[in-house]
């Protein structure tokens, strides 16, 4: 059995430790966005990871007293994409730790054909390729893109996605070649406009009135994986590829 949550959905250490409860021997324990975890939580977190034990603290002050509870053996998986913000504690009890690359075209293009199924229609190689090359290599936004695309279909009494369909309903939604959005070319122009000159995190929220966290989740990781811009100690910078963007 694989048992999901969200980081952010555990507010108090009562919540982790309902969760670690409820586990069977063998089950899987997925924590998205688990450097979102309190220190509290993870200290909570710890011997349930080391031991299969959940030390729970009855009372406070002097009369305080530990209860220890026995916990199923079970796997505790995490993803973040922030994976600085880990704490060196949390970070270091994990047995194996991966890092994902970016889908490949190809492989978002099967997701689409097959998602596509699941709305009624068809989706020619051709135009899931089209939608998979604007989607920044990730399924989530392929998958959204896939759904107005096929909008775009219903319009037209369309049972097949064509390449044609796709083109043009990506150009109406304004994601260019390249995946990029409005929001991304805005970007790009204000580092571009700079040449060469860094431009500091705030600033660059300022200038774009986008929140400095949505700027460093959502729009920069994409650009710097693909080497249209770089980070240095000053700020951002546009790289050579970024002026042909």
């Amino acid at each position: 059995n694989i048992k999901t949550t969200a980081a952010p959905m555990i507010e108090k250490s009562g919540d982790l430790a309902a969760i670690l409860t409820n586990l069977s021997e063998g089950d899987i324990l997925f924590i998205d966005e688990i450097h979102r975890l309190s220190p509290a939580i993870e200290e909570v977190l710890y011997p349930a990871m080391e031991d299969y034990r959940l030390d729970i603290i009855i009372g406070s002050g002097p009369a305080a007293q530990t209860i220890k509870i026995d916990l199923p053996k079970f796997t505790l998986i995490g993803a973040t994409t922030r994976a600085g913000m880990l704490s060196n504690p949390l970070r270091d009890r994990f047995g194996m730790q991966f890092r994902l690359e970016f889908y490949k075209d190809s492989e978002l293009a099967l997701i689409l054909q097959k998602a596509a199924l699941k709305l009624n229609k068809t989706c020619e190689e051709k135009a899931a390729l089209e939608i998979a090359k604007r989607s920044r290599s990730t399924p989530r936004i392929a998958l959204r893109l896939l759904k107005r695309v096929r909008d775009f279909a219903d319009v037209n009494d369309e049972e097949i996605i064509t390449e044609k369909r796709a083109n043009e309903a990506l150009n109406s939604l304004g994601v260019n070649e390249l995946g990029f959005d409005a929001m991304d070319l805005r970007y790009l122009e204000l580092l571009t406009a700079a040449k060469q000159k860094p431009i500091g995190l705030a600033s660059i929220a300022a200038a774009l009135s986008e929140d400095e966290n949505t700027i460093e989740d959502v729009i920069e990781p994409y650009l710097l994986a693909n080497g249209y811009i770089e980070r240095t100690a000053k700020g951002r910078i546009a790289s050579a590829k970024s002026y042909s963007a």
